[in-house]
């Protein structure tokens, strides 16, 4: 009976060493499981905060805040097309610069100066023949922040619409000088400007028919419903401010039509007057990027 007694207190000790050991183990176990699901936590945050910072990085590289999508997406979507055809109609203020016949040497560099100096980002509707001469330029106005769109490659009238399929091809080398001009061989400008402007005149004709071509490669076009006239006989800051004060009239969403070709030197003296009148009138000012 006695060596029975030894032996029952014994395994009552074993029994608990064995409990302790599996309560021991459980904690382990379960502390495992907790500091595992921590790290986790932990490695997903460590990644969301690199992701930010690749993005913080990425938006000090790309100042412009561009989508590179849409930039390298040849062709619009359909609501994109749509955001252009009805560009005019708005409940809000606000004025979109556009300037064709550029790049130029002499007169683009000073508008973009005053652009950059008023927090603005613009339109230009470039020429090929002017990007193939000022290359830099036209990578200045992209790092800048402005939209690069199309005005087509030649602006000579008897070349561009020869026919309808003149029309898309000017479109597609000035795309094509577009994207050597910038080292970037995905760059799609999808806005095209009709030299002359897309209805009336004596190609009017061809200039339907390009339309549906232009259409049938998502490509929209862009006219204009304010203009300063800086291509068309104004020759004094005076004329410039009274030609665009009569033309944006109590429009809402106003498209104003400038050139930054090598001879609008004026142009670019009255773009702050032009700024502060649109500021004054409470216009917010848009350029493409903002509704595609």
């Amino acid at each position: 009976m006695y060596f029975y007694g030894i032996e029952s207190v014994e395994k009552k000790k074993n029994k608990k060493v064995y409990i302790l050991i599996i309560i021991v183990a459980v904690i382990l176990m379960i502390t495992a499981i907790l500091g595992g699901i921590k790290m986790a936590e932990y490695m997903s945050t460590k990644k969301q905060l690199g992701m930010q910072d690749e993005n913080l990085t990425e938006k000090q590289n790309n100042p412009q805040g561009n989508d590179d999508t849409l930039k390298n997406t040849k062709g619009l979507s359909e609501e994109q097309m749509q955001s252009i055809h009805t560009i005019y109609n708005s409940d809000e203020k606000r004025a979109f610069l556009t300037f064709d016949d550029g790049p130029s040497y002499s007169v683009t560099p000073k508008i973009l100066d005053i652009l950059k100096e008023n927090n603005i980002k613009a339109t230009f509707f470039v020429l090929g023949t002017m990007v193939k001469s000022n290359p830099e330029i036209l990578k200045r106005e992209y790092e800048e922040g402005h939209y690069i769109a199309n005005h087509g490659y030649s602006h000579i009238y008897k070349k561009i619409y020869q026919n309808e399929k003149t029309v898309l091809e000017e479109y597609e080398k000035t795309n094509q000088l577009i994207q050597d001009a910038l080292e970037n061989p995905n760059y799609q400008s999808n806005v095209f400007r009709f030299p002359g402007g897309s209805v009336g005149g004596y190609y009017d004709e061809i200039k339907k028919k390009a339309k549906q071509i232009l259409a049938q490669n998502n490509i929209a076009y862009l006219d204009w419903n304010a203009l300063t006239y800086d291509a068309d006989g104004a020759s004094t800051k005076e004329e410039i401010m009274k030609n665009l004060k009569n033309t944006c009239g109590n429009q809402n969403s106003v498209v104003i039509l400038m050139h930054d070709a090598p001879n609008k030197d004026l142009t670019a003296k009255t773009l702050q007057e032009v700024i502060n009148y649109l500021k004054k009138q409470d216009y917010t000012f848009y350029s493409l990027y903002d509704i595609l």
